[in-house]
């Protein structure tokens, strides 16, 4: 067992050569940008397969001077989305709900876990997701633990499991949870076709913008 992780760990870090890199233009990501009045916070996102139970995704939203949702190697992309790297620019609620919507389907539910942290913290958080830059393939939760590590050390470990990450999240003082469950089919490719930014509430900024 420990070969075959060793092998496994190996072969993702080769393919990190092959981490594809976004950038958005700043007018973009300044248009999209989005400030939410709610409290300094931190949402994890854990994708579960609704058959085995293992964790599949993860992912954090970080609600600081600006709300982000930083997807590591994630597949919710489209052209007309404010990306870098991994960071979805423009969180307000409609790509939220557009978020989770599009991961809970007919094989997969997604936790959502929220903790409020200090405005000091939230922002630091911010910038490492900002400067993290692209993640390969099968890396979202060793990615995510990595950070959070350096914020929560005792509390979160690093590691590539995001079941295992979403269990040292929910010991964080204050933490809660919820569980989204949809019964779409699991062919969501046709999701993001019909993507509309208008409609789902992204052409809605915060009045400081």
């Amino acid at each position: 067992m420990r070969n075959l992780m060793m092998a496994l760990c190996s072969a993702l870090l080769l393919a990190g050569c092959a981490a594809e890199s976004t950038w958005a233009p700043d007018e973009l990501v300044e248009r999209m940008t989005y400030r939410h009045d709610g409290p300094p916070q931190l949402t994890l996102f854990t994708m579960i397969n609704n058959n085995s139970g293992a964790g599949a995704h993860t992912s954090l939203m970080v609600n600081a001077s600006q709300r982000v949702i930083f997807d590591p190697a994630g597949s919710f992309r489209h052209p007309s989305m404010a990306i870098r790297n991994d960071v979805i620019f423009g969180a307000d609620p409609g790509l939220v709900d557009f978020y989770t919507r599009y991961h809970a389907r007919e094989s997969y539910r997604v936790r959502i876990q929220t903790v409020d942290v200090s405005p000091e913290v939230a922002e630091a958080i911010l910038r490492a997701v900002m400067e993290n830059g692209a993640v390969p393939s099968a890396q979202c939760a060793l990615s995510t633990s990595t950070i959070l590590m350096r914020f929560f050390p005792g509390q979160i470990s690093r590691g590539w499991f995001p079941n295992r990450l979403a269990e040292q999240f929910q010991q964080l003082p204050g933490a809660t949870s919820r569980v989204l469950r949809e019964y779409d089919s699991d062919d969501n490719s046709r999701v993001l076709e019909e993507w509309d930014s208008d409609r789902v509430g992204l052409a809605t900024r915060s009045p400081e913008n």
